[in-house]
C-alpha cells in the first residue's frame, strides 16, 4: 500500500522527460527573447522622448531600427549570438506578434464608431479599399514589384502603418526584408505627412475643400495618415478639436484591420488555387485558406473592451504590455533583416509609397468632401 502511494505521488519517467524537454526548449528561447526584449525596452524608452514623440517616431519604429542596427553590426561580428538567439527571435516575431495584435483591441471600442458616424466609417472604408487596390495594381503592373511587397506597402499605407504590415505578414507569408521595406516606407512618408498636413489645413481654410472645419480636417487626417502616432503629431499641430476627431477616425480605420485580413486571406487562397489549376504542373498544391485566427481574437477583445468591465488602470497596464510585445516583434524583425536585401529592393518601393501618399492626400480629400455630401 505504501509503495503504491509513493508511485502515485512521484512523477513517472515520461513526465520527467517531458519536463526536461520543456526546460531545454525554454532555455533555447531565452537568449532571443531577452535580446528582443532589451531592444524593445530601449525603443520604448526612446519613444518617450518629447522630440521623438512630436515627430511621430513610435516605440515600434524605434525598435525595428535598433534591431536592424544590432542585426547588421553585432550579429556578423558575433555569429554565436545570432545562432543562440535565433529560436527566441522567431518566437518574438511570430507568436508574440499575434498576441500583440489581439491585445491591440484594448485600444478600441465599438462606441468609437458612433463618434464619427456612418460618413466617417464610409470614408475610412473607401480610403482603405482604394489605397490597397492602387498599391496592388501600380506596384505589380507599372513598377514590377513582387506582389507580396506591394501588398504590404498597401496594407501599411491604407490601415495603420507598421502594426498593419506586421499583422499582414503571416497572411501574405512575406520574407523579413519585404516586411522591413514596407515598414520603412510607412516611416518615411508618414513622417513627411506630419509636416505636410498642418500646411494642408491652412490651404483648406482658404479653399474649403474639406467641410467641417477643424473636426472635418481631423477626420481627413485620421483617415489618410499612416501611423497612429503620426496622426496624433500632425493633428495636434492643427488644434485639440482636430486631434480628437483624427484619433477617433484613425481608431475606426484600425478596427477594419481584422475584416481586411480575413478578406485578404480568402482572396490569396482563391488566387493560389486558380493558379494551381491552370498550371501545367499537376503536382502543385491547392491554395489553402490561411485563416488569421488572431484577427478574430482582436475583434473579440474590441467587443469585450466595449463593455467597459475592466478598470482604466488595468487597460492602461495591458496596453503598455501590448506595446512591449509589438515592440519585441519589431525588434526581432529588425534582427532578421539584412541591409543588403533592402538595397536590392531599390527605389521602386519608395516610389510606390510616394504615389500612395499622393493618393491619400488628393484622393482622400475628395472622398472626405463627397461622402458626407452624398450621405446628407
Amino acid at each position: 500500500m505504501h509503495a503504491l502511494s509513493t508511485s502515485q505521488a512521484s512523477p513517472g519517467p515520461v513526465a520527467r522527460r517531458r519536463a526536461a524537454q520543456l526546460r531545454l526548449q525554454f532555455a533555447a528561447l531565452m537568449p532571443g527573447l531577452v535580446l528582443s526584449g532589451a531592444l524593445a525596452g530601449a525603443g520604448m524608452a526612446l519613444g518617450r522622448i518629447g522630440w521623438l514623440q512630436d515627430h511621430g517616431f513610435s516605440a515600434l519604429t524605434l525598435a525595428i531600427v535598433l534591431g536592424m542596427i544590432v542585426g547588421n553590426t553585432v550579429y556578423p561580428l558575433v555569429p554565436r549570438l545570432a545562432a543562440a538567439s535565433g529560436a527566441g527571435v522567431n518566437v518574438s516575431k511570430q507568436n508574440l506578434l499575434r498576441l500583440g495584435v489581439v491585445l491591440y483591441g484594448l485600444r478600441l471600442t465599438v462606441q468609437d464608431i458612433g463618434h464619427v458616424g456612418i460618413a466617417g466609417v464610409a470614408i475610412d472604408a473607401l480610403v482603405l479599399g482604394s489605397t490597397f487596390a492602387l498599391a496592388c495594381f501600380i506596384g505589380t503592373r507599372w513598377l514590377g514589384l513582387d506582389r507580396k511587397t506591394a501588398m504590404l506597402i498597401g496594407t501599411g499605407s491604407s490601415i495603420c502603418g507598421a502594426a498593419a504590415v506586421m499583422a499582414a505578414e503571416p497572411v501574405v507569408k512575406a520574407r523579413a526584408e519585404q516586411v522591413t521595406v514596407a515598414v520603412a516606407t510607412v516611416v518615411v512618408f508618414g513622417t513627411l505627412a506630419i509636416f505636410l498636413y498642418p500646411a494642408l489645413f491652412e490651404l483648406n481654410q482658404h479653399w474649403a475643400l474639406i467641410p467641417g472645419g477643424a473636426n472635418g480636417f481631423g477626420i481627413y487626417a485620421g483617415s489618410t495618415i499612416h501611423e497612429v502616432a503620426q496622426v496624433v503629431a500632425a493633428a495636434r499641430s492643427v488644434g485639440p478639436d482636430a486631434a480628437n476627431s483624427a484619433v477617433i477616425a484613425k481608431m475606426v480605420r484600425v478596427m477594419m484591420l481584422a475584416p481586411f485580413l480575413v478578406m485578404l486571406s480568402a482572396w490569396l487562397a482563391r488566387d493560389d488555387k486558380r493558379h494551381a489549376q491552370t498550371s501545367a504542373a499537376t503536382g502543385h498544391a491547392q491554395g489553402k485558406l490561411a485563416v488569421p485566427w488572431f484577427a478574430f481574437g482582436f475583434v473579440a477583445v474590441v467587443l469585450f473592451n466595449s463593455l467597459q468591465w475592466l478598470p482604466a488602470s488595468v487597460v492602461a497596464v495591458t496596453t503598455e504590455i501590448d506595446t512591449a510585445l509589438l515592440a519585441m516583434a519589431m525588434a526581432a524583425l529588425g534582427l532578421a533583416t539584412h541591409i543588403g536585401a533592402i538595397r536590392k529592393a531599390g527605389a521602386k518601393p519608395l516610389l510606390l509609397a510616394l504615389i500612395l501618399l499622393g493618393w491619400l492626400i488628393v484622393g482622400g480629400a475628395l472622398i472626405n468632401r463627397w461622402v458626407p455630401a452624398l450621405l446628407g
